[in-house]
């Protein structure tokens, strides 16, 4: 009929206003006061949309996952020799800092060295990759992806934690570190080692777990702030005790290899609730969340 209005085939003015709003994220970039310069100028320091972060750390999840097996063991070698480094520069600082109530707070900026080489030097650490290979997964929603996801966790939870083994035995070689240094290792592996009772240490693995992944989410964004962002979120993880699958290991295997602990407490006490902790934290709390945040818009934009 002439006069019948086919609603289906046209857009509705409010869905069409809606769509042709701007976002909050383009603020500036569009504004009819500023010329072109002025709008270039504007975008530049435009916060990236979720969408946009979600697909660049997508996109890392998807070269990870299409890494070959040699290649994956390689770069997680490097990682988590890489990772030893935290364990190394804390403890030097802990030596050469006096007993005081402040120290803890001084010598946790060490513990961010590790991440800082892993991040910069583009290594496979696997509480990374509990947000960027787990973006795929939840996106395509297929077997094969989730096999992929699976076989990467596998390959780089091992390879990284062997290398931390591997550099806390270079760290027990006689006459390399000064007897202060020394001292240090052992007061600082020692408190690493965690609590009788699991909960607790699973706990701060989970809030572990969530800043990690929420650093990788992050980074993006942070252009030319990226080494700062490292700094100040690894530096929350330190300074709170918190627990962290590769760099903890590398601490506690040190405290096994010196006398201080036992393999139960690396793998009860330690391993178990730290990995498990972190693997929520990273999965549930960053992944998930961020995900079903944007999940519309992906689905809008098929």
């Amino acid at each position: 009929m002439t006069g019948t209005t086919h609603r289906g085939n046209r857009k509705d003015p409010e869905d069409k206003a809606a769509h042709d709003a701007p976002r909050a994220e383009d603020a500036g970039a569009a504004s009819p006061h500023l010329d072109k310069g002025e709008q270039d100028q504007a975008a530049t320091h435009t916060a990236p949309h979720a969408l946009v972060l979600h697909e660049i750390v997508r996109g890392e999840g998807e070269a990870a996952l299409a890494r070959t097996i040699g290649a994956l063991i390689w770069s997680s070698l490097a990682a988590g020799l890489s990772m030893g480094f935290s364990f190394l520069v804390q403890a030097v600082l802990v030596a050469g800092l006096p007993d005081t109530s402040w120290r803890h707070l001084v010598s946790s900026f060490g513990y961010s060295i590790g991440f800082v080489l892993v991040i910069m030097g583009r290594q496979q650490l696997f509480t990374e990759s509990t947000l960027t290979v787990v973006l795929p997964v939840l996106t395509r929603r297929d077997p094969l992806t989730l096999l992929k996801a699976l076989r990467l966790w596998a390959v780089v939870l091992t390879v990284n934690l062997i290398s931390t083994w591997i550099f806390a035995a270079m760290l027990r070689i006689p006459d390399v570190f000064t007897p202060a240094v020394v001292d240090a290792f052992g007061e600082v592996s020692r408190a690493a080692i965690g609590s009788e009772h699991m909960l607790p240490t699973m706990v701060k693995a989970i809030f572990a777990g969530w800043l990690i992944a929420l650093m990788v989410w992050l980074l993006p964004s942070a252009r030319s702030a990226r080494l700062l962002t490292v700094l100040l979120i690894t530096y929350v993880v330190a300074v709170s005790h918190l627990s962290h699958i590769i760099a903890g290991s590398t601490e506690v295997a040190y405290a096994f290899m010196s006398g201080d602990a036992s393999l139960h407490d690396y793998f009860v006490r330690f391993l178990a609730p730290t990995l498990v902790g972190n693997v929520i934290g990273g999965v549930s709390l960053v992944a998930l969340l961020n995900h079903a945040a944007i999940a519309p818009e992906i689905s809008g934009h098929r």
